[in-house]
């Protein structure tokens, strides 16, 4: 049976430790490494494994919940001897290794003139080093080999060669008095060019807030800019020399793009990536996530690619089940399947996994919406904004922030939102439904006549029975309150 790494891990866990009452603590320790975990997907995880047994909550005839104490597997076990692993690997085909660009982040100057401050530059480094490990898209050199480089003057391209890396980021930090000064750049190490830099300015109040916000801010600028680079490598390359990675990148510039077009172009970049390895875990993902979106925005039927889509989710999972990518994957899959209990938690495990995944956010504060938490839904598409300024996606996060405002009745800061959306990205079709809505609730005519022409233009089937049957509402009087304001709007 296909099981979720994380279920099968807390399955295997419950029936080694058949003999003892499992708390939430030893859980929480033994499958989440003792990372923050809600109770949402604690129990997420239990039901699966119940649900993989035959077993439900009602009848807990194999893994029992024992009140205030924790979980106990009750059924009879039988231990059998397996075939290695070594062996079933050994008679299989093995993976082929993708060509990942690989980053080194060398050990920030430190720019004060104190030497006792090196610590501050030095701790900005590691913790970027750190958020930028969690990216599972790219390698990323360990610190005992990026920071040899510390106090020489090395020309980029020299580290390139000797670390056998694609890209360096480097920068300064100056202190003075209760303020400090950050700077960081992406280099191309191979060229030599800038793709990226940014200048932070910030008082000390308290020096691991800036660190930590610091940090996040730029892993966050960086992992985009560097998608952005490998696409524009790999379109410099002949077609016949394309490999997985290179397809992946070209697909992920496509999927940023938020259109129909845009839409069929990655799905089948994506397929002829899996052609070549059908284990790549990056692409899976990716497939997944593209259809679900596809589906939210009505431009394929969730009966057509959804069976396919859980599957590529899956075997993401499979692949690494510490992808914060596989997680989203998922909980994209669950969220258009209407499963918005397991879509929240797979979305919090992908933000456990990588706090700095602004899509992950972006995409949760869409699901807490459609669970009717539009307030919680609004404060993460502000942390995805935030979190990642420059991001290809910005539009999409200004667009679910405009939903949650809708949902709460601010409409005129819904229209804001819903604008600032179109601005960035002028297709946006969940941004011209906002507005459509908006319009049609506070009688806004001609703004809803505009909103449903463009809509109708990026989404042809757009209907009030596609609306009523397709989006994944957890409250009626959500849906009725959407439905509303299209009726108002004069969509039929």
């Amino acid at each position: 049976m296909p099981l979720q790494p994380q279920v099968f891990d807390l399955l295997l866990y419950l029936i080694t430790e058949r003999d003892r009452v499992v708390s939430k603590d030893d859980l929480i320790g033994r499958i989440w490494s003792d990372r923050i975990v809600s109770d949402s997907a604690l129990n997420s995880r239990i039901n699966a494994a119940r649900k993989a047994l035959g077993d439900d909550g009602s009848t807990q005839r194999l893994i029992k919940t024992i009140a205030r104490k924790g979980f106990r597997f009750v059924g009879e076990v039988r231990e059998e001897a397996a075939a290695s692993c070594a062996q079933a690997e050994a008679e299989g085909t093995p993976p082929r290794v993708v060509d990942r660009p690989a980053v080194a982040v060398l050990a920030f100057e430190n720019l004060s003139g104190d030497p006792a401050q090196d610590y501050f530059g030095d701790g900005i480094s590691e913790d970027i080093l750190t958020a930028l490990s969690k990216q599972r898209w790219f390698t990323v050199i360990a610190r005992n080999s990026s920071f040899t480089y510390k106090g020489r003057a090395v020309d980029i391209r020299q580290i390139a060669e000797e670390l056998g890396v694609r890209y360096v980021v480097e920068g300064s930090v100056r202190k003075a008095d209760n303020r400090v000064r950050i700077t960081a750049q992406l280099n191309d190490a191979v060229s030599g060019r800038h793709l990226w830099a940014e200048r932070y300015d910030r008082e000390l109040v308290d020096v691991f807030a800036v660190q930590d916000e610091i940090t996040n801010a730029i892993a966050a600028a960086i992992e985009p800019q560097i998608h952005a680079a490998e696409n524009v490598r790999s379109r410099r390359k002949p077609p016949l020399s394309l490999d997985a990675w290179d397809l992946l990148m070209r697909a992920l510039s496509h999927y940023w793009r938020v259109t129909r077009q845009d839409h069929d172009a990655a799905r089948a970049l994506l397929e002829r990536a899996l052609t070549i390895d059908p284990n790549y875990g990056q692409a899976l993902s990716l497939l997944a996530v593209n259809d679900m979106f596809g589906v939210h925005l009505g431009w394929v039927e969730l009966a057509v690619v959804a069976p396919a889509a859980e599957a590529a989710a899956l075997a993401a999972l499979r692949c690494d089940h510490e992808d914060s990518w596989a997680h989203a994957a998922l909980g994209s899959v669950c969220f258009s399947t209407r499963r918005l209990a397991d879509a929240l938690s797979e979305f919090e495990q992908a933000l456990a996994l990588n706090p700095n995944f602004s899509l992950a956010e972006g995409y949760y504060a869409l699901a807490l919406c459609y669970a009717g938490r539009p307030k919680d839904s609004f404060e993460a598409a502000q942390r995805a904004i935030r979190l990642s300024p420059r991001d290809p996606s910005l539009a999409v996060y200004h667009g679910i922030a405009a939903y949650a405002r809708f949902t709460e009745r601010r409409y005129e800061e819904a229209i804001a939102l819903a604008r600032e959306a179109i601005r960035h990205r002028g297709d946006l079709t969940g941004a011209y439904r906002v507005l459509a809505v908006c319009a049609g609730m506070t009688s806004d005519g001609a703004l809803a006549e505009m909103a449903l022409g463009e809509l109708r233009r990026t989404q042809p089937g757009i209907s009030l029975h596609w609306i009523s049957t397709q989006l994944p509402w957890a409250n009626d009087a959500d849906r009725e309150h959407y439905l509303e304001g299209f009726r108002r709007a004069g969509l039929r």
